[in-house]
């Protein structure tokens, strides 16, 4: 690279990452491998069965109306199959943005952001490098950071001010802080679910509304996946807090930062 600033940054990303963003053939090979992890998130089994899911539940109720053997009871089976459905659907984007947002793809991103802050052109960027459909417009799931255009500030002493670079736990409690907040509205979900199946077989002496019963080890497994969510992004949060300080303390004796996300940016409120 021509300019020695956008050298060393590189470098130093590579360093943290353990990835050579400076080696065509080793970028080739690891853009490869994690855009088809990322892509085999989107069709695992649990994808195609939400999907599937998804589409009984808009036609279900149709077919228990025209089909006088099932009634217009029959179509309260779709309450508890549009939970699951969303259920589903949200865990294969989960599992989707954690891949996007694998250390070794979040380096690159900082790359290209270096790089761009310092006028140098870029090479085209895939659509789904930023969690975009291909072909779409806007802001993806995972886009290129941001950084100030100008050249590396200095401080009153004349000395490059130093940035330090973002731990691995911060980058993961970003994923969990983004990722998060969902598994306690999908457990009362299930769990109110259930319990409306279960009272609408005890009053209309439907056995099979007790089906809907399942539903609550369903509704437990969500909670105690939101428990161990919850306590690994309590763990990290201290660390996360501790690098936005720093940075935001860099920026304040005049360095130039990379752009904090939305959830990083939040904890400088708290």
């Amino acid at each position: 690279m021509s300019d020695p600033r956008v050298a060393e940054a590189v470098r130093a990303i590579g360093a943290r990452t353990g990835v050579d963003y400076t080696d065509d053939r080793a970028v080739t090979a690891l853009l490869a491998e994690r855009r088809r992890a990322a892509m085999a998130e989107q069709h695992r089994p649990l994808a195609w069965a939400g999907g599937v899911a998804l589409l009984a539940c808009v036609v279900w109720p149709f077919v228990a109306v025209a089909v006088p053997s099932l009634g217009p009871k029959a179509a309260l089976v779709a309450g508890p199959l549009l939970v699951l459905a969303v259920a589903a659907l949200v865990r294969v984007r989960s599992n989707w943005k954690r891949e996007l947002l694998h250390p070794a793809l979040a380096g690159y991103r900082e790359v290209l952001g270096v790089a761009r802050a310092h006028g140098m052109p870029l090479a085209h960027v895939p659509a789904w490098l930023e969690g975009k459909a291909e072909g779409g417009s806007g802001k993806g799931a995972t886009p290129i950071p941001s950084y100030a255009e100008a050249a590396a500030p200095e401080n009153t002493t004349g000395s490059a001010v130093p940035v330090p670079p973002k731990p691995a736990a911060v980058t993961e409690y970003e994923r969990l802080a983004s990722t998060g907040g969902w598994h306690d509205e999908a457990g009362w979900l299930l769990l109110f679910a259930s319990g409306g199946g279960a009272a609408w077989a005890w009053s209309e002496t439907e056995p099979i509304g007790y089906a809907a019963l399942v539903l609550i080890p369903v509704a437990i497994a969500v909670w105690l996946a939101g428990s161990s969510h919850g306590s690994e992004e309590t763990r990290l949060r201290g660390e996360a807090t501790e690098y936005v300080r720093t940075v935001a303390a860099a920026q304040a004796a005049g360095a130039r930062v990379p752009e904090l996300s939305p959830v990083l940016r939040k904890l400088l409120h708290d």
